[in-house]
């Protein structure tokens, strides 16, 4: 018993590591992107592009590199990946160029995905199901801890040592992850050893994926834009016929049509990304460019959300143990949709205490609808299916966040124009926030009845089931 117990802790400290590491990179950016405007002279759009080309890669590549590490050992895949993420994030330093910080981004995200993959699949395995919700809403904790510090600290380093200081702490801390993972974990899980890998399937998911989110982000920029998503459709709906012919597919498509808590929780979860992720994006540039604060101020500023993120998500998790999920995650939703629409209003003149008041609110509805969320989604499938649990739900979310930052590029286009961001006309970009918040509430909304629509999960006898 001490053993399991002793496992269960390493492999937890281990996945909070990576789960810190990646969250931190991902909101300092949000800061420092009107820095690296300056710098490398780039527009609005260009500089959103920093963050969705990350998201693209990992989206594109979560679902295939999960399949992989189900074949082939979740723990390799795991290593390689946080080894990847840390020499990639090294390389951004080196940048001299918008277009090549980009660039690295785009490896970025690919290593990402190895992580992403992974990291929940083998906390699910070591964990025995009623340890499971408390074991996840520390992982959701510190990943919000993550986010807490990101725009403080990477504020404060930003404002004073630069961006790339940023990038220098993340590639430590990637060295103390991979460190972690090599002495630490020391167990393989492999739950499809043997079986083959899907390449027709993972080809028709990786391009029709990267056309539909492409062409949705530069629609306003390219008239071909709008062909490039409809290709993207129709090789999204070729890719999951597919899926329902081939033996060993990348994704159990039958598992959407078969399980209703697994299918909504999932439509839940990218949801739920699409209206919020963008938030902090649009926040931070507001912040910075229509209010004039300095780096190290709005990340203050902006602590609010992931603070309250990181104090309640165990509290959350722990509470799905006990209550239905769904009634817990709707209830998160819909405080995230009644943030989303106060924001709507946001002006020039708008109190700071208004928003971190705003930001409290939301921050307590992701935190109530995230780990509940999590824990449904990987409750409702057998063991053997932890590994695409893990990848679908990771994907769901990073497609989530990557819509959302392309409904922002897109209106970005339509308000802002090609301006470099630090010059954009304070004006233009509040109309582009209001829209954007006014899209966010409504798809929100959306969240909440498909969040409802799952159904009763412990009353069935599903979370829990190692069938």
């Amino acid at each position: 018993m001490e053993a399991n117990t002793s496992n269960e802790k390493t492999t937890l400290y281990t996945v909070m590591t990576t789960s810190f590491m990646t969250t931190f990179m991902g909101s300092s950016i949000n800061l420092a992107l009107p820095a690296m405007g300056r710098e490398f002279s780039s527009n609005a759009i260009l500089a959103s592009w920093a963050i969705t080309a990350y998201l693209l890669a990992s989206a594109i590549f979560l679902l295939p590199f999960g399949r992989l590490a189900d074949i082939h050992g979740r723990r390799r895949m795991y290593l390689l990946g946080t080894v990847l993420y840390t020499i990639f994030t090294l390389m951004t330093t080196l940048a001299s160029s918008m277009e090549m910080v980009i660039g690295v981004r785009l490896l970025q995200g690919l290593s990402s995905a190895m992580i992403f993959s992974t990291g929940m699949a083998i906390l699910t395995s070591v964990y025995p199901p009623h340890k499971r919700g408390r074991a996840l809403g520390y992982s959701v904790a510190v990943t919000y801890l993550g986010l807490s510090v990101g725009p403080v600290l990477g504020g404060m380093m930003n404002h004073y040592w630069g961006w790339r200081s940023i990038f220098y702490l993340t590639t430590l801390l990637g060295f103390l992850a991979v460190a972690g993972i090599y002495f630490w974990l020391r167990s393989e899980w492999a739950g499809a050893r043997g079986e083959k890998f899907d390449v027709p399937g993972s080809l028709l998911y990786i391009a029709g994926l990267l056309a539909f989110l492409y062409g949705l982000s530069s629609i306003a920029d390219f008239a071909w834009s709008r062909y490039l998503v409809l290709l993207g459709l129709v090789l999204l709906f070729l890719f999951i016929s597919w899926e329902l012919r081939s033996g060993y597919p990348i994704l159990q498509v039958r598992l959407f049509k078969h399980n209703m808590a697994f299918t909504f929780s999932n439509l839940a979860a990218m949801i739920n990304y699409s209206a919020t992720f963008a938030v902090t994006f649009l926040l931070s540039v507001y912040l910075q460019v229509v209010r004039g604060y300095d780096s190290q101020a709005a990340g203050l500023i902006l602590l609010a959300q992931p603070l309250v993120m990181a104090l309640l998500s165990p509290l959350a998790g722990t509470l799905s143990d006990r209550l239905e999920p769904r009634l817990v995650a709707s209830l998160g939703m819909g405080c995230s949709a009644l943030s989303l629409f106060f924001f709507i209003f946001i002006s020039a003149a708008t109190a700071p205490v208004w928003l971190v008041a705003n930001l409290l609110l939301a921050g307590l509805g992701f935190a109530l609808f995230a780990s509940p969320n999590n824990n449904a989604i990987m409750g409702s499938v057998p063991m053997r299916l932890y590994g695409i649990a893990s990848s679908t739900l990771g994907t769901m979310r990073l497609v989530g966040q990557a819509i959302s930052m392309s409904i922002v590029t897109l209106l970005i286009a339509l308000f802002v124009g090609r301006v470099p961001l630090a010059g954009a006309n304070p004006a233009a970009f509040l109309a582009c926030m209001r829209v954007s918040f006014i899209v966010f509430t409504v798809i929100c909304i959306l969240g909440v009845l498909a969040s409802l629509k799952r159904g009763s999960l412990h009353s069935n006898g599903v979370v829990g089931e190692e069938g």
